[in-house]
């Protein structure tokens, strides 16, 4: 599959040529294949090449058992993209760069072991997580997505859910931290909260780690069943042995918030800015993506339309994770979109992993996004 120019740069294009597919792919993988595109993740080592990743899931995946991951390298700012490594099993991971080596962390498979991997050659190769010295850190039946890791004094902080069973959405929340000084394979270098029950009435999970304006932790949950454009703030307390959270206060207005997120903070504008599948105004279900800031974590407005298609059953772009990028924002989106071989299974079930720049952010005003 060949790259191709994005249209991330222009919020107001009219709807989208289904002859072309925005952005820049990555990879394919075709519904026929059985094998969907999942848990997109991005990072930017201190050479400045671009690493992604990507798992599969699916009825031909396997990650129910035993989850496989990809990695990809970018040595010319994402234009083109090369397949480096291939490892298992891991599931739901998410790439993060500490020191001189970055890591990949997730679980083993579906609702399976926490596992930590390590690679000091930009990504080529990994270390095995075959115990509590090497990276596997906690047994259980326990649930995350690629979402950030956050670092606080001195500390390495993520959050994850554990799955209690039965339907889902049956999920506590939880945080894990580590000393950033300690080695993160060992898993008694890790400390785990004590899970949040799920609330009654919702499901919540994919939490975000963030710090509060006034220094505070909280992990900024996805919800489910609180509508389409809520979230959740779980507060972080004793030194991350706790969690708590006030239904009548922490359910906040969010756009997006009915889907996965990644919010990390701007010390420029002072603001909280994510990239979501907006779902309200208008209905949607993941194929109208937005840019939304935020100056407290609890009051978000949408800042620019990024992307939109009018069928909302085969066309999506879900699960961002994205950087800054001096004045640009570079992300990766799990794409549903047409491919000349019946395009996605649906828009869920993702058959692109697509690459997207946005310039000088801090400079976008919000403007209306025309359908055509």
């Amino acid at each position: 599959m060949s790259n191709q120019k994005g249209s991330a740069e222009n919020p107001t294009h009219p709807a989208l040529d289904d002859a072309q597919v925005p952005g820049v792919v990555i990879t394919h993988s075709p519904a026929s294949s059985g094998r969907f595109i999942g848990s997109p993740s991005i990072a930017i080592l201190p050479n400045g090449d671009y690493l992604a990743s990507h798992d599969f899931f699916g009825p031909k995946a396997g990650h129910t058992t035993s989850a496989t991951s990809v990695i990809f390298s970018s040595s010319d700012r994402g234009k083109r993209w090369q397949k480096i490594a291939e490892i298992g099993p891991l599931f739901w991971g998410k790439l993060f760069v500490w020191r001189d080596a970055v890591y990949i962390l997730g679980t083993r498979h579906e609702y399976g072991d926490v596992l930590l991997r390590r690679s000091v050659d930009e990504g080529r190769s990994w270390t095995e997580p075959s115990d509590a010295t090497t990276g596997l850190l906690r047994q259980g039946r326990y649930h995350c997505a690629p979402c950030p890791t956050l670092f606080h004094k001195g500390q390495i902080w993520r959050s994850m859910e554990l799955f209690t069973g039965g339907d889902w959405g049956n999920f506590d929340a939880l945080v894990m931290a580590a000393s950033a000084d300690s080695d993160l394979l060992k898993a008694e270098n890790w400390h785990f909260s004590a899970p949040l029950p799920k609330q009654a009435g919702f499901s919540w999970l994919e939490g975000c780690m963030a710090l509060t304006t006034d220094g505070q932790i909280v992990d900024v949950l996805r919800t489910n069943g609180q509508g389409d454009d809520r979230a959740a703030i779980v507060h972080v307390a004793d030194e991350g042995k706790t969690l708590s959270f006030n239904p009548d206060q922490d359910l906040i207005d969010m756009p997006g918030g009915g889907s996965k997120f990644t919010i990390r903070y701007d010390s420029a504008t002072a603001r909280y800015w994510s990239i979501v599948s907006q779902q309200t105004n208008p209905s949607a279900y993941r194929n109208h993506l937005v840019l939304t800031s935020s100056a407290t974590l609890r009051d978000w407005q949408v800042e620019s339309p990024l992307l939109f298609h009018p069928d909302r059953e085969k066309h999506a772009w879900q699960y961002i994770d994205w950087q800054f990028e001096g004045d640009d924002i570079i992300f990766i989106s799990r794409t549903a979109y047409d491919d000349g071989l019946g395009g996605a299974h649906r828009a869920h079930d993702a058959n692109y992993l697509t690459f997207h720049r946005i310039p000088n952010f801090r400079s976008r005003q919000p403007e209306l996004l025309t359908t055509g």
